[in-house]
């Protein structure tokens, strides 16, 4: 406890870093301020059934992203999905179409253009979903509407409204990234994601002293022993390396020796960081914008049961789009072949591996090599959820038992005290472990 109160001294001792937090601070306090400012027009009184649909299913998902504001009706109600959906497009049209790789090769300019075209991507989307969650509005709570007021004129307004909504969002998020600390978006995703734990586990230690098969405080034990076990498990895979040796050779220039040091390159198990879990998750938000402002009995069985997170259709589903985003996003984050070409450059190389080709080609080979097993164990550890409902815990509390909720808080809580740490390690305080440095994944993709 003394240690933490020294450190949080030095913190708020750096001008610079406690600026950032308080700039962090003020814009959450805004953005959560946001969801709960009801769209013009409606009767928040009215709500309740809107807020029963939201209470399970991939609905409970889907509010849980928004912070709630999905089910409030919120100026915010769309979130920033749109926009992680029109970047999850951008990156596979860099992939796949010769133009959009160029761009991406012409460095910042590049970077610039393909973030303008994501925004107008993300407004288009906005301008599709804004109308249908309108639709969905009216659908389960028609007379939330307040007299007097014509429904082409809220649904112009509200489409408008809740599209400027998410791009305020985007902005917060940009100007957290830029004058905060940590990133903007997966910031606001996880402050999301928080603010639904109270009410959750609320929910789940009533369950289980109240329920007559709930099994009371010993059951209650075991859950949370099997909570950390995860958390830790989850934490080690975010943290775990491969380090690859790498011997510099010897250069004498003048009187002077440089070079003759080993080094080493550390490849992370999750080097893909938290992005896989987003993605997927964006991709199966598909199914519901299909069915949920439609009659879902005339869907198919499978479509309906994508509906549902505790299917096995929607579980296997779920874990096979993490596994091929994570192989994915691995592959357009790190490049072998500029690797092995900045290592022959700089006079280095893998002992027993020829420079060039080879390099590449061994680099490549222990990533993939270490991608699967990490892969398949983001895979497992996000369906625990599904896992979790099988013994009984509540729907709400059983998102924290690993899935995507598990896996952002853990990951963007590292990044941010990485970041912090940094800050104190600049001006040579102590950092906010007794054992050094935090270890986190090297920062979260921006989008």
């Amino acid at each position: 406890m003394k240690k933490l109160i020294e450190t949080l001294k030095n913190i708020w001792k750096v001008e610079d870093l406690r600026q950032r937090i308080l700039i962090t601070l003020l814009f959450v306090t805004i953005y959560r301020f946001g969801s709960f400012v009801v769209l013009p027009g409606i009767n928040p009184s009215m709500l309740a059934k809107l807020q029963s649909q939201t209470q399970g299913g991939l609905m409970s998902l889907l509010d849980m992203f928004s912070g709630g504001a999905f089910s409030n009706a919120s100026i915010f109600a769309l979130g920033i999905m749109p926009y992680i959906s029109a970047s999850i497009v951008m990156q596979l049209l860099a992939v796949a179409v010769p133009y959009f790789q160029k761009m991406q090769r012409e460095g910042e300019s590049g970077r610039k253009k393909i973030s303008m075209y994501t925004r107008v991507l993300t407004i288009g989307i906005l301008l599709f979903q804004a109308p249908s969650y309108l639709i969905n509005l009216k659908m389960q709570a028609g007379n939330a509407l307040a007299t007097g007021i014509s429904w082409s004129a809220f649904l112009f307004t509200s489409t408008i409204i809740l599209a400027a909504g998410s791009m305020f969002i985007l902005w917060l998020g940009e100007r957290i990234t830029d004058k905060g600390i940590g990133n903007g978006i997966s910031l606001i995703i996880m402050i999301g994601i928080i603010a639904r734990l109270p009410q959750a586990f609320i929910q789940e230690v009533g369950s289980r002293f109240t329920a007559v098969t709930g099994g009371g405080l010993i059951m209650f034990l075991v859950e949370i022993l099997v909570l950390l076990a995860v958390v830790c498990a989850a934490i080690l895979l975010v943290q775990g390396t491969r380090k690859i040796p790498v011997q510099y050779a010897k250069r004498v220039v003048g009187n002077k020796q440089y070079g003759g040091a080993r080094q080493y390159i550390p490849l992370k198990l999750f080097a893909a960081n938290v992005m896989p879990i987003i993605f997927a998750q964006a991709i199966m938000f598909i199914p519901l914008a299909i069915v949920q402002y439609s009659a879902s009995e005339n869907s198919s069985w499978f479509v309906r049961s994508l509906m549902d997170h505790h299917s096995w259709s929607y579980n296997i589903v779920f874990a096979v789009l993490i596994i091929g985003f994570t192989y994915f996003y691995t592959a357009i984050t790190l490049n072998p072949t500029q690797m092995a070409e900045d290592m022959k450059r700089n006079n280095g190389f893998i002992p027993g591996v020829k420079p060039g080709k080879d390099t590449a080609d061994y680099i490549d080979t222990v990533m993939s090599r270490i991608t699967l097993p990490g892969s398949f164990f983001i895979a497992f550890i996000a369906i625990m959820p599904a896992l979790a409902g099988l013994l009984n815990v509540q729907d709400a509390f059983s998102q924290f038992f690993g899935g995507t909720s598990l896996l952002i808080l853990i990951g963007v809580v590292l990044d941010t005290l990485q970041q912090i740490e940094s800050h104190l390690m600049m001006r040579h305080y102590d950092g906010l472990l007794n054992s050094g440095r935090v270890h986190g994944r090297g920062g979260v993709a921006a989008y």
